[in-house]
């Protein structure tokens, strides 16, 4: 399967599958710089340098989804961002249909996939303006399908684990490359923005619950309020809301699963 193309995929997109890369972010965003069109997902059977955001590992053996999509002027780069919630919610629902609708699903701000409180996927969005000046964004998607690691900073898991019979990443696949395509789609260049937000918060860990958030430069206890127009988290604090950029949730007390406003 290394190097071969096949498949229009969902609404005309391209899948490539890769028995190994370094990574499938890496992968996408030099084709971008070799003329790519764009809606191109690269699919890898394993990764040798695969990360995760702030330039953390991520583990990457054989047996679990590795997939990133390459998009091309996708919209304006100031909505790129938005990208990140698009593909969570598009996730969740592929995720969603191999669990059985399980309520143990849920999203972790910004963009970890947890069941049970276990993280169970991950996502990094990388974008570029390119020599030509096309703007290139990747869409990075890590699902644990047959294995997890056990040296994390949070507690991991993973669909065989779970018990699902639905552990197969090609499967998996399938299901997010339908999802990802339609939730694009409503999406539509940031400007359904809102509908997107609104599906996130319904799938959203932690809502209403008291968290705190360490960033670059500091930790933040408070409620988790909803996410703005921007996907910034809202967080009630003592000294009064506070919205959130970046940074990484920890659930400090029971979490529930609501519609935010």
């Amino acid at each position: 399967m290394n190097g071969s193309e096949f498949g229009a995929g969902p609404s005309g997109f391209r899948v490539e599958r890769l028995a190994s890369v370094g990574s499938s972010n890496d992968e996408a965003m030099r084709r971008a710089r070799e003329g790519d069109a764009g809606r191109l997902w690269i699919v890898a059977g394993e990764q040798t340098g695969g990360r995760g955001r702030q330039g953390r590992v991520w583990s990457s053996p054989p047996g679990n989804l590795y997939a990133s999509l390459l998009l091309i002027d996708p919209s304006a780069p100031v909505r790129a961002p938005e990208l990140g919630f698009v593909a969570g919610v598009a996730l969740c629902e592929a995720l969603r249909a191999a669990l059985g609708d399980d309520d143990r699903l849920a999203i972790k701000w910004p963009n970890d996939m947890l069941f049970d409180g276990a993280k169970l996927s991950g996502m990094l969005l990388e974008g570029a303006v390119l020599p030509d000046g096309r703007f290139a964004c990747v869409i990075g998607i890590g699902v644990n399908c047959r294995s997890h690691p056990t040296t994390t900073p949070y507690r991991a898991t993973d669909l065989a684990e779970i018990g699902t019979s639905l552990a197969d990443p090609a499967e998996i696949f399938d299901r997010l490359a339908s999802a990802l395509a339609h939730w694009l789609a409503i999406w539509d260049e940031g400007r359904g923005f809102d509908a997107v937000r609104g599906a996130w918060l319904k799938s959203a860990a932690g809502l209403g619950a008291e968290i705190s958030i360490a960033t670059p430069t500091q930790r933040l206890s408070g409620r988790f309020e909803t996410i703005d127009a921007q996907g910034r988290l809202v967080l009630a604090t003592s000294a009064g809301p506070v919205t959130v950029e970046a940074g990484d949730v920890f659930v400090t007390a029971p979490a529930r699963l609501a519609t935010g406003g």
